[in-house]
This record gives C-alpha cells, sequence and structure tokens, in this order.
C-alpha cells in the first residue's frame, strides 16, 4: 500500500495518531484513515493492538484495523499502524469541548455501543484494560467504536500468579485492580460505569474536591470501604440502576457486559427525544455548584493518561505479604525531599492562582 502522512491528530501514551491518505488505485483501504505511529524499539503496545484486533476479527462497534507497516524517517525506523479514522473525534473530547454533559438519548445510545463491543470482546476471551471516553470514537454517522487497544489482554493470562503490571487510567480502576492487580473483564464494566457517569454529568466519576491530591489518596479510595463514585442526580431510574450494576465492589457479583446490553436503560429504539433536543443536555453531578469543568486538580487534566507499569517480581495469589500493583509510584521521604534541593533561587515573580492562608 501506498500511503502519504498528513497532519499529526492527536497523541495517545503510545503513539502519535496523524492522519494518512493512500495513493494508486488499490480498493482494499478507505481513502482516508488515521495511522498510529511509534518507534520501533518501542512499539510493543500497538504490536499489542494488532494481534488483538487480529483474533477479534470484524465487530461494528470496534474500530477497524488495515495492517501494518515500517517507515524510516529522520533516520529512525517507525512502526506504523493503520486504523479506521472517525472524523467525529473521541467522546471524552466532545464533553470536555462542550463543558455540558449529553443528552439522556445520547447517552443511552452511545452506552448500548459501547456495551455490544465489550460483549464481543469479553465473548473472544479478551478484556480492554482501558476503557474510558478517551478511547470511544464517535463516526460521521454517529455511530460510536472501542478504540486503543494497546493494553487489552487475553483472559487470565498471568496464571496462577499476579505479576505487577499496571494497566489503565486510575480514574477508571475497580477495586480488584487496585488492591489485586486484576485486569479481567468486570474491570471493564466497572470502568464502563465511570464513563456513563461522566457522559451523563459532564465531569469525572469520582468527585475530587474533597482533598484527594495524589494517586495512592485515590487509590485508597477507590480500593477500600465501601464507597463508590456517585451517580448523577439527573440521569433517569434506569440510567441509575444501570450504573449501580456497573459498580458492584466483588467483581462476581457485578453485571456482565451480556447481562447489561438487555438493561431497559439500552433501550433507545423508542420514541425518546433526539439528540438535538436541549431539555436534558445539562444534567447536574449531585449539588448544582458542582458542575463546572474547569480543571481543579492533577486529576483534571488529559495528561493523566494510561498507565502501565514495569514487570517485577511475581507475587504468589493468597501470599500474607500486602501488595500494591502501585507501589512503584510511591517514592521514599528521602527521594522526596531530595527532589526539593535545587542550586536555583526560587521565582516568586510568578504568582498564578496565590490563595491567602490565614
Amino acid at each position: 500500500m501506498e500511503w502519504i502522512r498528513r497532519e499529526t491528530i492527536g497523541h495517545g501514551s503510545f503513539s502519535t495518531v496523524s492522519l494518512a491518505t493512500t495513493s494508486g488505485s488499490s480498493t482494499r483501504f478507505p481513502a482516508l484513515m488515521a495511522v498510529k505511529s511509534s518507534g520501533v524499539v518501542c512499539s510493543a503496545a500497538l504490536r499489542n493492538e494488532r494481534d488483538v484486533l487480529d483474533d477479534l476479527g470484524e465487530c461494528s462497534e470496534i474500530v477497524r484495523c488495515f495492517g501494518e507497516g515500517k517507515t524510516v524517517e529522520n533516520g529512525e525506523e517507525i512502526y506504523n499502524l493503520f486504523l479506521e479514522y472517525a472524523s467525529g473525534g473521541n467522546l471524552g473530547a466532545r464533553i470536555k469541548k462542550s463543558g455540558e454533559a449529553l443528552p439522556e438519548y445520547d447517552v443511552r445510545r452511545f452506552t448500548r455501543s459501547i456495551v455490544k463491543g465489550l460483549c464481543h470482546i469479553h465473548a473472544n476471551g479478551f478484556s480492554h484494560c482501558d476503557v474510558k471516553l478517551e478511547n470511544i470514537l464517535v463516526f460521521g454517522d454517529g455511530d460510536a467504536k472501542i478504540s486503543d487497544f494497546g493494553l487489552a489482554k487475553r483472559r487470565g493470562e498471568f496464571g496462577e500468579e499476579i505479576r505487577v503490571n499496571i494497566r489503565g487510567t486510575p480514574l477508571y480502576m475497580a477495586p480488584e485492580s487496585v488492591n489485586h492487580g486484576e485486569f479481567e473483564s468486570p474491570a471493564d464494566i466497572w470502568a464502563l460505569g465511570c464513563s456513563v457517569v461522566e457522559m451523563s454529568s459532564g465531569k469525572t466519576a469520582w468527585c475530587l474536591e474533597e482533598g484527594i491530591t495524589n494517586v495512592m489518596s485515590l487509590m485508597v479510595r477507590i480500593g477500600s470501604g465501601e464507597e463508590v463514585p456517585r451517580i448523577p442526580v439527573g440521569l433517569s431510574e434506569e440510567g441509575k440502576d444501570f450504573v449501580r450494576k456497573c459498580f458492584v465492589k466483588n467483581p462476581a457479583e457485578r453485571w456482565t457486559a451480556q447481562m447489561l446490553l438487555d438493561h431497559p436503560f439500552l433501550a433507545v429504539d423508542g420514541d425518546e427525544t433526539s439528540s438535538t433536543s436541549t431539555s436534558s443536555g445539562s444534567l447536574r453531578y449531585g449539588e448544582e455548584d458542582e458542575a463546572s469543568v474547569s480543571p481543579r486538580d492533577p486529576f483534571d487534566f488529559p495528561d493523566w493518561n494510561s498507565v502501565q507499569s514495569p514487570v517485577n517480581d511475581s507475587v504468589t495469589v493468597g501470599s500474607p505479604v500486602y501488595y500494591s500493583p502501585f507501589s512503584f509510584l510511591v517514592r521514599s521521604p528521602e527521594e522526596r525531599i531530595s527532589g526539593l534541593v535545587t542550586e536555583n533561587a526560587p521565582d516568586w515573580s510568578v504568582s498564578c492562582d496565590w490563595v491567602n492562608v490565614r
């Protein structure tokens, strides 16, 4: 296939995404595609994505892959993965751009597409491991498809052992992922619930105004106790029940994608108001003064991306030693203090958003 790289349209955690146009008379490929590229030496995630998409086969709710290739650009060998181009962008960007929730009709419609895609993924023995709105692409006809399979894994691929291998985005992680490093299909359902809350409220599922300042604090909140993310008060009763089925703490009792597909919330073929209606386009998340989407802390920024930790020694299931898969994110007090040491004097001239403390 002959193709030309066009403008850059996005940056992922593991690659750069560009438009690509094909040349020649081949009819096997569309005239416009998205190409995900990274250096060959660091292309493991893209190669994993290609392998998973090959195994999953055709599904109308999953982005299509048209193949792979290598190029040499600026003296570096580049691995390229060719995918369907989504002219509507991703759902996460759409919500951030508008600053508002989606109308419930759209929430139902997009959620149904995600659930159908997850049914196919799970039925074929995989878990996505990074379900979030940034990985849900919208096409010109309004259809939504699941994308970004760089962190996807086959069911139970770690056998009888847990490997310290972090997958996904912290804000969407399930309790069992935080506590035990389990990244199976129930964790995708928890992330689905977080995504529905975000579509319905315009805010991330975890309310972070209560002193949460770092990733470990969030992990403790997710993994301990019985707390689950709050459900938007403006969501219909069917929607609230759907989300509750996703936020069951015990993964063995959490509803599966196949079960959720039959939930009344996903019955979107009736005479509901179209997505052009504005009557339900501003659902509130909890109290009215919490509806602002201005970044208030590090979790509100797009840099809070998917992560995958290095693999350390295996930990046997049932070991009495406390196991935290996020321990690699915590530095010792000595390391933190040494990071404050510098030969440069601080620049107090830049005030930004100083707050008076009494």
